[in-house]
């Protein structure tokens, strides 16, 4: 009796995960496994597309002045320089806080580019999103705006195309009026904007004597608040020790009342009198910076005064991000 004659499959060249393209969810996976897409090699990209990145911002310069910019500050601009330098017809790169008409993004008429920064971001990564739509905006035709999009998953980050070395100096703005060099010139739909977000921005002030702090006026009160960068449990154990002992005050009539906690960071904040303005704080955030940072090198226990002084600053806690 004849043998049968085996029968051999002809090997599937091998894809690395980068080279597998991305198809729709129930299509067949590229990579040949038999599965679905969204059951294979999909769920990885789903994931990276949801995954929450805690602190989008670190290792920027700046880090705290970022979050502060992205969740505090109604209107700044920051001059962003690039790594490698400026591409040929790009003049400038400037981050703003917000841009007319939420645009993500603006390839003015010069050249020039603004990238806004409080938009919605498509993605759990505010950093890969941003340097998509920074991309984006340095490829555009000048006078276009760049409309938003999800990055893809393996793309850059701000970490990436921003100059490491590079200075962040945030520049706060009583009104938008940076949005347009020519006001009178404006669109009847830029010009509308530009009137809203006027009359919606809370005046602010950034301390010039400590990092990251912004003053804001409210028809109440006033308020500091002042992103951080210490570790949360230790930034929470070096207040309770100070506001235990009644040395978390910025002066006469001002109080510690809690704090945010956003991208990663804490954010103290203190009610001000509605008298007190951001030159009158300026001294007192300093002398607070020094018994913060003494009150920071102790690492005993907390006392039982300390302790219940921090669970009252926790249970006013507010998670911005």
């Amino acid at each position: 009796m004849a043998k049968k004659r085996v029968q051999t499959k002809a090997k599937r060249p091998q894809l690395s995960d980068a080279e597998i393209p991305v198809v729709g969810a129930r299509e067949p996976c590229p990579c040949g496994s038999g599965r679905r897409y969204k059951a294979c090699h999909g769920r990885a990209a789903a994931h990276a597309v949801t995954e929450l990145v805690h602190r989008p911002f670190e290792g920027l310069p700046g880090e705290c002045d970022w979050v502060a910019l992205r969740e505090l500050v109604p209107a700044a601009t920051v001059e962003l320089p690039l790594e490698g330098g400026l591409p040929e017809g790009v003049p400038s790169v400037t981050l703003a806080t917000v841009l007319p008409m939420a645009w993500p993004a603006l390839r003015r008429d010069d050249g020039s580019v603004l990238l806004g920064l409080q938009n919605d971001t498509a993605s759990g990564d505010i950093s890969r999103d941003l340097a998509d739509t920074l991309q984006q905006a340095l490829a555009a035709q000048p006078g276009t705006p760049v409309q938003g999009r999800r990055a893809p998953t393996d793309g850059p980050r701000l970490q990436d195309l921003l100059d490491p070395e590079g200075a962040f100096e945030p520049v706060v703005h009583s009104g938008f009026e940076f949005w347009v060099p020519d006001a009178e010139n404006a669109t009847p739909e830029v010009a509308a904007s530009l009137e809203r977000a006027n009359a919606a921005a809370i005046p602010t002030v950034k301390l010039t004597g400590v990092d990251a702090a912004y003053w804001c006026e409210t028809p109440d009160k006033n308020h500091l608040r002042w992103v951080m960068p210490h570790p949360e449990e230790q930034l929470l154990d070096a207040l309770a020790r100070l506001h235990a002992a009644g040395r978390s005050s910025l002066g006469e009539g001002t109080r510690l009342v809690g704090s945010f906690r956003a991208h990663g960071l804490t954010v103290p904040v203190w009610d001000l009198p509605s008298g007190v303005g951001a030159e009158d704080v300026e001294k007192p955030a300093a002398e607070f910076a020094e018994r913060l940072a003494a009150a920071l090198a102790t690492d005993a226990p907390l006392t039982p005064d300390e302790r219940r002084a921090r669970g009252g600053l926790t249970n006013r806690q507010v998670t911005l991000s």
